[in-house]
């Protein structure tokens, strides 16, 4: 079993005492960035084992009182329909289940804000729905030469022709559903409105990676660079704050290259900013967390050979770049490590060259190795499964908890009701297969309940997973990979 290397309990208190702190000493009221997933990091989780995967939504469920919500969306997103990758819905979509998942921990959400609104026709209607639903909505507009042309952008025809967002709390938490949706834009106009108004605000920005106060080639932040490879992110280190305390910070290029710009529109606003470097703008203490450093460091580095499966097999869907697949090779050698590092790998492509199929092998939280083959009943994933559950329950090999009377119906409605050409069992109907027969067998019932136990555990397949399978390992909570090829030389896959 993985070690902890994480404290999380201690993150919840150290991250909400320092962000009340930051509160304090901007006057009072604090507009707070919050870049990448507040409720389901399940990188986080990965690369250090401890993390709780809504451990930001309930560090911020501890400030409840004192804070509310505001979800940003590009105008231009919602016209695009753009989706989250891992999800596969899109961010007006993935905006209303956010809030509800803020709501769920008693956040406030208090308005949505629509950037570079332009009179899309999905904005409007997107706008529309939203107030249906009882939900305040605020438009911010597109300034030409952003973010360069400040005298513009501090002016009536720049933030100043933005709606103003009515606020109410001492922290408000601008999120989003994805990157560029414009929360730093939101804050500035907002900062620049309220002293407009008469009241002193700041600003700060919360960004888990990479982590500031840790070294430039760690594992965790290299993993960080294998998550964006898409993006062409780069860790570097901060030369404002270099250069302003003669201390070594990790920032990433992005903020580096804006910080020049957000400064002085800062300056302009107050005539003075707080803030040397874009580090000093952070408030993240994910750092002074980490307890294990080994375990962390072991947990990256298989995160790292997990995203370069991940883009090989993004690349050969035709939803990849080569760019991304090599950047993330450069990251596996700086790190030491390569796919032979993941044991699951050999095991399944072994037993796929043995049997000349398709195979799957999952490692199980003791360390052991357990595989599956195709069948003329069953997917290499479902078989791996059941051979999975039954090693966790103690029950011998040669035991079937399925019955054939509850398999052939099911293959019977697949081929002659549904047109499948398939009659082999994926892991949702095994699933199911599995919970009829429980009622009726012990050993049956005994297997299910090992289900909790492959949270985390690593799996590898021979050939690109079928949706379905693929969706059901990560409700599991299994990390999976597989090799960039897919089982039929068809053009069209499912």
């Amino acid at each position: 079993m993985s070690r902890i290397g994480f404290d999380n309990d201690k993150y919840l208190k150290l991250q909400s005492s320092h962000i009340k702190e930051r509160i304090e000493s901007t006057g009072g009221k604090l507009y707070l960035e919050f870049g990448g997933k507040i409720f389901d990091d399940y990188h986080a989780m990965r690369v250090l084992p401890g993390f709780e995967a809504d451990s930001k939504l309930r560090m911020l469920s501890q400030l409840k009182d004192d804070a509310e919500v505001v979800m940003v969306i590009n105008a231009g997103d919602i016209e695009k329909n753009k989706k989250r990758g891992d999800l596969g819905i899109t961010y007006d979509m993935d905006a209303l289940r956010l809030i509800d998942a803020y709501r769920s921990y008693g956040l406030n959400v208090s308005s949505v804000v629509l950037t570079r609104f332009a009179g899309q026709d999905k904005a409007v209607a997107y706008q529309k729905r939203l107030e249906s639903l009882g939900i305040k909505v605020y438009r911010h507009y597109p300034i030409a030469g952003y973010p360069s042309n400040v005298p513009l952008i501090l002016s009536d025809e720049g933030y100043g022709k933005n709606e103003y967002i009515e606020t109410k709390k001492s922290l408000v938490v601008v999120t989003a559903p994805g990157p560029g949706s414009g929360k730093m834009a939101v804050c500035l106009s907002q900062l620049y409105q309220e002293h407009q108004r008469g009241v002193d605000a700041g600003y700060a920005k919360f960004e888990t990676f990479p982590i500031w106060n840790i070294p430039l080639k760690h594992p965790v932040n290299l993993a960080y660079e294998a998550a964006t490879a898409d993006l062409n992110d780069v860790n570097m280190i901060d030369p404002f704050h270099l250069e302003a305390y003669g201390e070594t910070a990790v920032n990433y290029n992005r903020d580096v290259e804006i910080f020049p710009v957000l400064n002085g529109i800062y300056k302009k606003i107050y005539g003075e900013s707080p803030y040397k470097s874009p580090t000093d703008m952070g408030v993240n203490m994910t750092g002074y967390c980490i307890f294990d450093d080994e375990a962390v460091c072991d947990a990256s580095k298989q995160e790292i050979i997990r995203r370069y499966y991940t883009a090989r097999a993004d690349l050969r869907r035709g939803n990849g770049t080569e760019e991304a697949v090599e950047k993330i090779k450069l990251l596996m050698e700086q790190c030491d490590i390569g796919p032979e590092d993941r044991p699951v790998v050999a095991a399944a492509n072994t037993v796929s060259e043995l049997t000349g199929g398709v195979a799957a092998a999952i490692q199980l939280n003791d360390g052991s190795i357990v595989t599956g083959k195709t069948t003329a009943l069953l997917g290499a994933t479902s078989a791996m499964l059941l051979n999975s559950l039954k090693k966790l329950a103690g029950i011998p090999d040669s035991v079937d908890l399925i019955s054939a009377e509850i398999i052939e119906p099911i293959q019977q409605l697949k081929l002659d009701h549904f047109g499948d050409h398939n009659p082999r069992l994926h892991v949702d109907e095994i699933l199911i297969a599995l919970t009829i027969c429980a009622k009726t067998d012990e050993n049956t019932k005994l297997a299910l309940d090992q289900l909790d136990k492959l949270k985390g555990c690593e799996f590898h397949s021979s050939v690109i997973l079928s949706s379905v399978d693929e969706r059901i390992l990560k409700q599991l909570g299994v990390n999976y990979t597989c090799e960039p090829t897919y089982e039929k030389t068809k053009l069209y896959h499912a």
